[in-house]
């Protein structure tokens, strides 16, 4: 099979293409035939050695995949040959990654595809998708509270804004430009924030004086004054971002609001958790109520620019994408 992947850590010129042996679907898992794959930002982490983690040798790149069931292996159920179907977290924690045209996947992080949702949209909703339903889930928004989101057209800023539109929240949502800031809008968001031309904490205290309930931070470098400049009483923050950062933190009005922080990592979650959250995100996309902001369409063979793409974009700030890279197979 044709295959994306590392013999060793290094920059994304480490990515090489080409073909290695087809895996056979063991006890437990399902062979799947990948349609289309999607580039996360943890993806460069663990191809660079940034997050290190031990590896299959070689090392296929990629956490999500969306395409059809080829082979079950013994004891698994409830999944057949043929089944369209959908997963993330592989690539992660020894498990091999998605970039090739063959997968061998633990059932457990598998899950089926809604009819008329298309491989590329389920792959690109996967990791992101189980994300922002994680942290929404961990501070337990509620229908009617107010949530802010930085970064409200990026990969999972934007399932974010759709997912808590679904489930009843106010949304305000900041962007980098007017035109991010329309497709904010077109995504769900009840308000938009141009962060280059306008305050976000100015604004957002206009759009919602007595303070906002859940603020989603995806900034690698989160900013704690802000958290309490804009958080109602009792207010919630999710980070998901910034490994190495080091803010400074107002302790005092922090906890005299009575503010909680809450950090949330996909590949920790628990196969239930997982399952829970795929089953609420194939409502959505069923319900046409979750849409993927898909910025580049490529191919197998160009994931080496695809990863160079989304370095450039995550950790120099370039403003060289918006959405999610999806490569076709």
């Amino acid at each position: 099979m044709k295959a994306a992947y590392i013999k060793k850590t290094g920059p994304p010129e480490a990515i090489e293409y080409g073909d290695l042996p087809d895996p056979v679907a063991g006890p437990g898992q399902v062979l799947i035939r990948c349609e289309a794959v999607a580039v996360n930002p943890i993806d460069t982490y663990i191809r660079s050695g940034t997050i290190a983690m031990d590896l299959p040798q070689p090392f296929i790149v990629g956490c999500d995949l969306a395409g059809t069931v080829v082979e079950v292996g013994e004891g698994v159920s409830g999944l057949r040959t043929g089944d369209r179907v959908w997963s993330t977290n592989q690539g992660l924690l020894g498990r091999q990654g998605t970039f090739a045209e063959l997968a061998a996947v633990d059932a457990d992080w598998v899950y089926p595809t809604p009819d008329g949702v298309e491989s590329t949209t389920a792959a690109a909703c996967a990791l992101v998708g189980v994300t922002a339903h994680l942290g929404l889930s961990r501070v337990k928004l509620r229908a009617g509270e107010k949530l802010l989101v930085i970064g409200g057209t990026g990969g999972v800023g934007s399932m974010v804004v759709q997912a808590a539109k679904a489930l009843g929240a106010q949304v305000i949502a900041t962007a980098g430009s007017d035109e991010k800031c329309q497709r904010a809008e077109a995504l769900g968001a009840d308000y938009t924030i141009n962060y280059h031309t306008d305050s976000i904490a100015e604004e957002t205290k206009k759009l919602a004086p007595e303070g906002i309930h859940v603020l989603w931070e995806t900034r690698r470098e989160p900013d704690f004054d802000l958290a309490v400049d804009v958080l109602a009483h009792r207010g919630r923050m999710v980070l998901m971002a910034g490994r190495e950062a080091r803010p400074e933190f107002p302790v005092g009005p922090f906890y005299v609001n009575e503010l909680s922080v809450h950090g949330v990592v996909m590949f920790k979650a628990t196969p239930d958790q997982m399952r829970t959250a795929a089953d609420d995100i194939n409502d959505w996309l069923t319900d046409e109520k979750l849409q993927p902001h898909i910025g580049r369409v490529m191919k197998l063979s160009e994931a080496a620019e695809a990863h160079r793409l989304q370095e450039q974009a995550t950790l120099q700030g370039e403003n060289c994408l918006s959405g999610k890279i999806v490569l076709e197979i």
